[in-house]
This record gives C-alpha cells, sequence and structure tokens, in this order.
C-alpha cells in the first residue's frame, strides 16, 4: 500500500464514528448525539473557550487529541460514565480494549504518523500533562451542558443526584478548567434541586 492508500484507510475507518451513539442526547433531546459529533463539538469547545486554558497549555495540540481521542469506540463502544450496569468506564477491562483499539486503528496509518497520533491518544488518557489535562476537562463539560439543554438527557436515564455528577465529573472539569466548572455548577445545580423537590 502507498502512504496516500493507508492515510484514506484509516480516514475510512474514521468515518465509522459518526455510527456510535452516545447515551448523551443532542440539545433538543430529538435524539442521541453520535462520538463523531461529540469529537467535532470539543475541538469547537477548545477553540472558543481557549482563553480558560490554563497557562502553557498548547490548544491546537489538545484540539488534536480531541479529535481522536473517541476513535477507539469504533471497536469498543461507547461506555456512558453514569452507567451501573455492564462494564464500567474506566474499568481496566475496558482501558485494555480500548488501548487494543487504538492500535489497530492507529496502525492504519504509516508507521511514523500512526505511531505520533496513538502517543497523542495516550497521553490524552493519562490525563497527566497540561494539555490533556485542559482536553479532558472539555470532553467532560461537553456532555453536562448538552444533559442540561435537553432537560436532564442521561441524567434522568440513570437517576444521576448532583453528587455524583460533582464527584464523576464535576472534579475532573474543575482540574482544568476551575473557572468553568463554576459557571457550570450554577447552572445544573439547580435543575437537580427541581427534579429532587418534584
Amino acid at each position: 500500500m502507498t502512504r496516500l492508500d493507508q492515510q484514506f484507510a484509516f480516514l475510512a475507518e474514521a468515518e465509522k464514528l459518526k455510527s456510535v451513539t452516545r447515551a448523551t442526547p443532542i440539545h433538543d433531546a430529538s435524539r442521541p448525539e453520535n462520538s463523531g459529533e461529540h469529537s467535532w463539538s470539543l475541538a469547537l469547545y477548545a477553540l472558543v473557550l481557549a482563553d480558560h486554558a490554563p497557562e502553557g497549555v498548547d490548544v491546537n495540540r489538545a484540539i488534536r487529541m480531541l479529535l481522536l481521542h473517541d476513535l477507539v469506540e469504533i471497536d469498543v463502544g461507547d461506555v456512558p460514565i453514569h452507567s451501573q450496569n455492564g462494564a464500567a468506564h474506566g474499568a481496566p477491562e475496558i482501558a485494555a480494549a480500548e488501548a487494543r483499539a487504538a492500535e489497530r486503528i492507529f496502525g492504519l496509518l504509516p508507521q511514523e504518523q500512526g505511531a505520533a497520533l496513538l502517543d497523542l491518544w495516550h497521553e490524552f488518557e493519562a490525563n497527566e500533562s497540561a494539555d490533556a489535562i485542559f482536553a479532558k476537562s472539555l470532553d467532560r463539560v461537553q456532555p453536562v451542558l448538552l444533559n442540561h439543554l435537553s432537560g436532564g438527557g442521561s441524567w434522568v436515564e440513570y437517576d444521576v443526584q448532583f453528587g455524583q455528577l460533582e464527584s464523576r465529573v464535576g472534579q475532573k472539569i474543575a482540574r482544568g478548567l476551575p473557572g468553568v466548572w463554576d459557571w457550570v455548577k450554577a447552572k445544573v445545580e439547580p435543575w437537580f434541586a427541581a427534579r429532587d423537590r418534584v
């Protein structure tokens, strides 16, 4: 195969991300979001919220991470963070399946290009570098806002309590974007309070 054959093989495989259904609905609750839409949305979040990135963050690098981070869902599917059934989000067996998927998918590219993108994917997953922490925080913000816009979305389906949201998601957002989490919390906490009063 030529270099171009390999690159287009990878791009054709990446199109499959548009067929992966997520737990979070789109803004108007008319249907679930797909993982391709999620990745595009996160790249836009990074671009627009760049001025909130901590000092030293390379926003363009974070955007590359966000465009790549969920490609493994082509093989593994979406594992909702609030799901109570089946394999849990972040479980060792899920992490191992995602690592195998990353090797396969990035392995479609020419060797040096695939290795560089695989390294970027591993950096995002490790969530230790400033770029990865910023990107991972955005990955947690976007579903929260979609659930809020859609009237509760997957929070209703999984009977999520605000304490769960704060511990599973809020702390991760606050790690890289504390001011953004404060803003988001002020928007969503009243929704939970109103629901709990009913």
